[in-house]
């Protein structure tokens, strides 16, 4: 996936991804005008379905976010069972996925694959740094906007983090629990 090599936003589509991205970061208090100065620095791309749009572990050109504007992309995770993935969720239009990689350009956490015919807003590193150097404000709006989206994603991971670490001490109990019995069982017979 190279997103340099799309045209330019048609104006419609422009406006739309103004007020997707205006939804998409509600906390950022984000004016119509801020959030097209932020969609200009964004080029467009059109994927069609059932194209990778990044893959867990890429470290190559992990430095840029998408704004999904038209479309659906699944968000999976590689499971501990080799060959096997989690579903971590289905997106769709307001949408902003790669927001780790535009901050600190590390290898990504997760893939993200078209389910549909897509249309996004891609946000590279550079653009967002040079939105921070011309318009600071602007820049900060969003990075608040992008903060609060990880903040939000963070406490649901926890949330069930905790759900599983209860759901595992039960199960634990549980096998404790049988583990008794049988063992109460086998002494039994062997007296």
């Amino acid at each position: 996936m190279n997103p340099s090599t799309s045209s330019p936003f048609c104006i419609d589509l422009r406006e739309h991804a103004v007020h997707l991205l205006i939804t998409a970061a509600p906390m950022a208090h984000m004016a119509a005008h801020e959030a097209r100065i932020v969609v200009n620095a964004m080029k467009p791309l059109h994927l069609l379905p059932d194209t990778l749009l990044f893959e867990e572990g890429d470290a190559a050109g992990s430095d840029y976010m998408a704004l999904v504007l038209e479309g659906q992309v699944r968000v999976v995770s590689a499971a501990s069972v080799p060959g096997a993935e989690v579903v971590i969720s289905v997106v769709g239009p307001g949408s902003l996925i790669g927001e780790m990689g535009v901050i600190d350009g590390a290898p990504r956490s997760a893939s993200c694959t078209t389910l549909t015919e897509v249309k996004l807003g891609i946000l590279s590193r550079a653009a967002l740094l040079e939105l921070v150097g011309t318009r600071p404000v602007v820049a900060a709006r969003l990075m608040l906007g992008l903060c609060k989206g990880m903040a939000d994603r963070l406490r649901d991971s926890n949330r069930r983090l905790r759900t599983l670490s209860q759901v595992s001490r039960a199960l634990q109990s549980e096998l404790d629990a049988v583990h008794a019995v049988n063992h109460r069982l086998l002494n039994a017979q062997g007296s």
